[in-house]
């Protein structure tokens, strides 16, 4: 248990914490959120000892341990595995232990020494760290590659497999999915979901809160408030509570009309049928999680451009990739209005087709046709790089529009957060978000009519994600989206394209069917890899024995996956009873004279029933997806 009492905390000159009391019990996971800059990564070092707090009280016990992730790397000259393995302290010890009797002969020790070891899994290490480096996707052939060999966004993959591999009853995670793609993000919210002990993560990913945690921490106003459920749970619940501020429901009654206008547009261009009905289910979401942004710093739109072509840009027999290197081929047409979200493992070609499109990269066979109007707007994060350091977020858009008034360009800035003296302030020091929203602003104000967006939700937070799919939603123009913020893909984009195997081709499934896709290519390519292994042994293939052996193994693999699928089924109907209740609550809070003031209790009643069932709809839908995991990962293994 984590207890902290009345504590506050300074940095910097800025109070951060003012009395904030909370206490997390054993076992929970929680989603810690709020702003930028409100205190959370500083609540995470209160917990790891780095800071002291200034008043009040810190009490946990971290049992086995406490993991958290490090932000940089020493031992450079490690290889992946064995850096990794060095997460286990108490298998290091124990492992030099032994190194040490052999040496000096003490031979009397070893017996003990290796009981210890078998009892700290030592045995199998090695494995279980190689699993943690694959599924994190780094290729067998990489394992034993020096850290130093490895770029910055892999080297803090090497730092989150080290934290996943240390023995621990608490874990600090501090936007662990940064650096990672999809399929990696998949993998780890599986692991999480498994993990025991204490967990405290911080991200702006809200599908990674929902899978992984069961409580959210939110600081506001220097205090710490505490909502059962996950990231999707807490938007309701922090809803219906701003909903009771008169001024903040009057704002969040035209966040959601214009919201519903956005669903009932696609709803009448709705062509691909699972795609469509889980695109009708994010925007309808959507409605919900505004009311909980309502006080968001954060308000923008894209520019109408001015022209249009049809098509936009085409490319015919096109090959893409670097030097001789040919990585995908296809041809495309990209019309007004075209809302496609990229998808495929990593290294399949989604950023060597953005930057091909983007003219940064040229073809190395084929045509590439532009309209006569086209005007693209390109955001990938290497060009954050390519922003004016000594200059101001003004600036920047006083160099593209010298005329503009200076009070249309503050006004338009300050949508993107650069209010007041932001505006004027040189960007030297701003945080990664600070300068990815300048980027997101200095490409809206040139009205393009082709966005090409490269993993835009990188260092920002969960209120400018929400701005930036609103600003989305109404963007004119066409629209080509890699992202691993599976919620952005799903509320902006109306076609899913899968690049794999050097090619492009459209995906009829949706979000969730491309994840068990990914589970599956990880499932292949790892049996892939184990046969190659066993062919490069000289292993020979089965007999008839072996054949028969087989069948009768897989009959008692069918027994005794049973319970696990009965226990699936059973859940899903209980997700099912509760979705009819809820339907129902929600049918009777239709009712308008249930908000006059005769009815005041009752509308009370029904609006904590409606809490209550949703809060029990994410715990058995959270117990529910963990069953079908375990059934999963049972069939597979």
């Amino acid at each position: 248990m984590i207890t902290l009492n009345s504590i506050s905390l300074l940095r910097s000159g800025k109070l951060l914490l003012e009395d904030a009391s909370v206490t997390i019990h054993s076992g929970q996971h929680v989603g810690l959120v709020g702003a930028n800059g409100c205190g959370k990564s500083s609540l995470l070092a209160l917990l790891t000892g780095d800071l002291q707090p200034d008043k009040g009280d810190l009490h946990f016990d971290k049992g086995r341990g406490l993991a958290h992730m490090a932000q940089e790397i020493e031992a450079l000259g490690r290889n992946a595995v064995d850096y990794v393995l060095d997460g286990d302290t108490e298998l290091r010890r124990i492992e030099q232990k032994i190194a040490d009797a052999e040496t000096s002969g003490a031979h009397d020790k070893l017996a003990d020494l290796h009981e210890q070891l078998l009892r700290a899994d030592g045995y199998t290490a090695r494995s279980r760290a190689e699993q943690l480096l694959h599924g994190l996707g780094f290729n067998h052939d990489v394992l034993n590659k020096s850290v130093s060999d490895f770029s910055g966004g892999w080297r803090m993959r090497l730092n989150l497999a080290k934290t996943l591999m240390s023995p621990s009853d608490i874990m600090l995670l501090d936007e662990p999915t940064n650096h990672l793609d999809l399929d990696a993000i998949v993998w780890l919210e599986s692991f999480l979901k498994r993990y025991p002990g204490t967990l405290l993560i911080i991200s702006h990913d809200r599908d990674f809160l929902d899978e992984t945690t069961d409580h959210t921490l939110h600081i506001e106003q220097k205090t710490l408030n505490q909502y059962r459920g996950n990231y999707s749970a807490f938007e309701t619940l922090r809803a219906q509570r701003l909903e009771q501020q008169q001024a903040v429901f009057e704002k969040q009654q035209k966040v959601r009309a214009h919201m519903e206008k956005f669903v009932e547009r696609f709803r009448a261009k709705a062509s691909k049928a699972k795609q469509a009905q889980s695109r009708l289910k994010a925007l309808s979401r959507l409605e919900d999680i505004s009311a909980a942004h309502v006080d968001s710093p954060f308000s923008f739109s894209f520019p109408e451009s001015d022209k249009m072509s049809s098509p936009l840009l085409v490319l015919d027999k096109a090959e893409l990739g670097y030097g001789e290197k040919t990585l995908l081929q296809l041809s495309m047409n990209i019309q007004p209005g075209s809302r496609i979200g990229l998808l495929g493992a990593n290294g399949a070609g989604k950023s060597t087709l953005i930057r091909s499109l983007a003219g940064e990269l040229p073809l190395l066979a084929g045509e590439v046709h532009q309209g006569e109007h086209l005007s693209v707007g390109y955001f990938a994060q290497h060009q954050l790089e390519s922003l004016d350091f000594q200059a101001t977020p003004l600036l920047h858009l006083q160099r593209l529009s010298p005329n503009a008034r200076e009070q249309e360009l503050r006004n338009f800035l300050g949508g993107f957060g650069f209010h007041g003296d932001k505006a004027v302030e040189v960007i030297q020091g701003f945080s990664g978000g600070e300068k990815a929203r300048l980027a997101l602003a200095i490409i809206g104000w040139q009205k393009p009519n082709l966005l090409l967006l490269d993993e835009p939700t990188n260092h920002l937070d969960l209120d400018m994600r929400l701005a930036l799919t609103m600003a989305l939603q109404s963007f004119e123009g066409a629209m080509i989206l890699v992202s691993h913020d599976r919620n952005l893909i799903r509320s902006t984009t109306d076609e899913l394209y899968l690049v794999h195997d050097g090619r492009m081709e459209s995906y009829e499934g949706d979000l969730e069917d491309y994840s068990q896709w990914l589970v599956q290519l990880r499932t292949r390519e790892k049996n892939e890899s184990r046969a190659a292994r066993t062919e490069e042994k000289g292993v020979s293939s089965s007999s008839a024995q072996q054949r028969k052996d087989a069948k009768r193994q897989e009959a008692e693999r069918r027994q005794a996956l049973r319970p696990l699928r009965q226990k699936a089924e059973n859940l899903e109907k209980q997700l099912e009873g509760l979705q009819v209740s809820l339907e129902e609550v929600e049918a009777s809070l239709s009712d308008s004279s249930l908000y006059e003031e005769s009815a005041k209790d009752q509308l009370k009643g029904l609006l904590g029933r409606q809490a209550d069932i949703k809060c029990q709809m994410v715990e058995i839908e959270e117990a529910w997806m963990e069953a079908l995991e375990e059934l999963e990962s049972a069939e597979m293994g």
